[in-house]
């Protein structure tokens, strides 16, 4: 019988992975063919989607893009020499753009059933859950803080020093949350791990819950993600069938529940006490600091927050040592990180690496340049409110205090790439909209900044003459400066990386004059 792989993961189903697994089935039933279509998780090669693969003794063969009208063709060419098809890609494994990775929370990606537990545990799943059993919450917790695991989000915070923190404080019930509340323009990897390998999320967040001595957790996704929302549901049904949720996780002795929630929408929700806020009921406003969610976090109870990255890099960092995990990465940036490539880009899709290849090598070797073609002009790093990074900062390591020297950050990994043809000075106006329509409200410089940005940016660009167009640049210099160091969260502080950098190297878009620095 062939077997055949195809993903279910949303993107894939977007540009056809169903058709095709439905005209797949019915032309194997019109020709008597046995045939089996599973439907697995997505490799992250998006631009090969729908991504065929035909399981043989060497490894898996793939096809792509395919569609339909591809369908009896390519069984033809299954039944007498695959590798002759137009479509076909060799071993999949094999693909320069997915060998050269280092994948540890990616590792099950396209091979794996989402919602299969015997999948799962067949390639390592709950090893980590496992050896974290057999030791007390000090060690789990001496594990995360050696491994130099950093938040994967805008702060990158140590998070052994968060888990310690919700560890000894004080409470009669404490909480982990995972903020799935996935909003960056050009960010995926939570949704693809979300739909496709849903037990790791779970397998992290009850390590943290015993780690810390919790026994309640919650899973808050982002209403645009329903995929995600019923993948996350029935792997939770399955998983406490099982006994790994419950009132005795894994034979343990410790409880620990998980439930989903999901946002509506608003990107606030993504700073992590206005999400708590949004888990309590109320309006999704941000906090005042402190204190700590770690200390007085949800319903005012220690709370242990992380997003989905983070959460899925426990796991491997249990299962195969601290040390194993410290191996990757440079510096203080440590383990790998899940580089998402969208926009103008020829090969868009998921590249997960160790801290410290560059930008250059992410963009132009991974991601083929443009999909227009045209010559690159920048790309926005971390979402939004990232810094727009120049072709002439591209050699620069994609490692947290590299960017951070530059003013600029990493954030969730979201990589957004534009040619030439992009107007910077108005990707800069687009920032502080952004920021003016998504705030929260609570603080003065985001609420009024921002606005007051829009039309600083407005004045600037119909403005003829020289003098005052300066005026509005040392005006527009302070607002970011005042947005950056005088708000409450991080929302309207970040709203300041895409505009002053868009002024900073490519001042000719605002009709100002250049130097040779710009260039």
């Amino acid at each position: 019988m062939l077997k055949l792989c195809i993903p279910r993961d949303s993107v894939a189903r977007a540009v056809g992975a169903d058709t095709v697994a439905v005209a797949l089935m019915r032309e194997a039933e019109r020709r008597q063919l046995p045939l089996e279509v599973q439907r697995t998780s997505s490799r992250g090669l998006y631009w090969l989607e729908p991504l065929l693969e035909l399981e043989t003794t060497s490894g898996r063969l793939g096809f792509g893009p395919v569609t339909p009208a591809d369908v009896p063709g390519l069984l033809d060419a299954l039944a007498g020499d695959p590798g002759n098809h137009p479509l076909a890609l060799g071993l999949v494994e094999e693909i320069p753009y997915l060998k050269s990775q280092q994948r540890l929370l990616f590792a099950r990606a396209g091979i794996t059933r989402p919602l299969s537990l015997d999948d799962y545990r067949a390639h390592g799943g709950f090893q980590g859950l496992a050896r974290a059993i057999q030791q007390d919450g000090v060690q789990v917790v001496a594990s995360v803080l050696d491994s130099g695991l950093r938040g994967r989000g805008g702060a990158a915070f140590p998070a052994g020093i968060k888990w310690r923190t919700v560890r000894d404080a004080p409470g009669t019930q404490k909480y982990v949350v995972c903020n799935a509340d996935e909003g960056d323009s050009g960010t995926f990897a939570d949704r693809m791990l979300m739909e496709g390998d849903p037990f790791l999320l779970i397998e992290g967040m009850i390590i943290a819950g015993i780690a810390v001595g919790a026994t309640m957790g919650y899973i808050y996704v982002r209403s645009e993600y329903p995929d995600a929302v019923a993948t996350l549901n029935d792997a939770l049904g399955i998983a406490r069938e099982a006994g790994y949720l419950g009132a005795n996780v894994a034979g343990s002795g410790c409880a620990f529940e998980l439930e989903v929630r999901v946002g509506a929408g608003a990107y606030i929700c993504g700073e992590e006490t206005a999400l708590l806020e949004s888990l309590e009921g109320k309006r999704g406003t941000v906090r005042a600091k402190p204190p700590l969610p770690a200390l007085q976090g949800l319903f005012g109870l220690p709370t242990l927050v992380h997003n989905v990255l983070t959460l899925t890099s426990v796991p491997v960092i249990l299962e195969k040592g601290a040390q194993f995990y410290r191996d990757f990465g440079m510096g203080r940036s440590l383990g790998t990180m899940p580089f998402q490539l969208a926009g103008n880009i020829r090969h868009g899709g998921l590249v997960e690496r160790a801290f410290g290849l560059t930008l250059r090598e992410l963009v132009e070797e991974y991601g083929g340049g443009t999909a227009s073609g045209r010559p690159l002009k920048a790309a926005q790093v971390g979402g939004p409110l990232g810094a727009w990074v120049p072709p002439s900062q591209f050699d620069t390591p994609l490692d947290y205090e590299a960017f951070a020297a530059m003013g600029a950050m990493l954030g969730h990994g979201g990589v957004v790439v534009a040619d030439d043809s992009l107007d910077m000075a108005h990707m800069a106006r687009f920032a502080l909209q952004f920021c003016a329509e998504e705030s929260c409200g609570k603080c003065t410089p985001c609420r009024i900044g921002s606005t007051r940005g829009v039309e600083v940016v407005d004045r600037l660009l119909a403005s003829t003459d020289a003098g005052a167009r300066q005026e509005q640049v040392l005006l527009l210099q302070d607002l970011c400066d005042t947005l950056q160091y005088g708000s409450l969260c991080a929302l309207g502080g970040m709203t300041s990386y895409p505009v002053a950098s868009a002024l900073k190297h490519f001042p000719a878009d605002f009709g100002l004059a250049t130097t040779e620095a710009d260039q």
